[in-house]
């Protein structure tokens, strides 16, 4: 079973296709954006590689089964980024949510929307009860975001991978599913349905 597209007020998430090759390697090339990353600016035939691992996704339904969707602007058809949600434990029902943009998009709120709808689908349709997000504990703006969206911050560890060359910390943002049901009912831009505020 495929994803069906997931529209949004103002974005489209939807499965990449081959032709979202070069709007990926726009993004995926750029050191800013691997800055706080596992891998670095990528190259063409690199990107092209990573592309074809997220054609035809499917719901996740075993541990580790993960699922990226491209992020589209309905306004102008441009895909300006990627969500992600990894099936962490099925026994456990646990999650994990991640997300990529590129920075021309930044600042608008689009990420926020984005990743508002990963945390929706994993409460809501997989029925998860804690989806977390990690990251490198310097990625400020990506940090707030997370807190925007109403998830704690649960950790922060201290040079706990040895990523490019060098020590890094990580933090771990974490929501409940009790904690969504409250979040959806809430008016303004800190609930889950609210309007997107500005950020990431």
């Amino acid at each position: 079973m495929t994803i069906a597209p997931i529209p949004t007020a103002r974005l489209l998430l939807r499965p990449f296709v081959a032709g979202d090759l070069d709007a990926l390697h726009a993004i995926q090339s750029r050191p800013d954006v691997a800055r706080f990353l596992y891998w670095g600016p990528r190259s063409k035939d690199e990107v092209r590689e990573a592309l074809a691992k997220r054609l035809a996704p499917a719901p996740p339904q075993a541990d580790g089964d993960s699922m990226v969707l491209a992020v589209v602007r309905r306004d102008t058809g441009a895909v300006i980024g990627d969500v992600l949600l990894v099936l962490t434990s099925q026994e456990h029902r646990q999650g994990e949510i991640g997300f990529v943009f590129h920075p021309d998009h930044q600042g608008q709120g689009f990420a926020q929307e984005a990743a508002r709808e990963m945390l929706r689908f994993g409460f809501e349709q997989l029925g998860l009860h804690r989806i977390v997000g990690r990251l490198d504990a310097r990625n400020a703006a990506s940090a707030r975001l997370l807190a925007r969206l109403g998830m704690r911050a649960e950790a922060h560890f201290r040079q706990n991978e040895f990523v490019k060359g060098e020590w890094t910390d990580e933090a771990v943002y974490a929501m409940l599913a009790e904690e969504w049901r409250a979040a959806v009912t809430e008016p303004g831009p800190r609930g889950a349905r609210g309007t997107p505020v500005d950020g990431v």
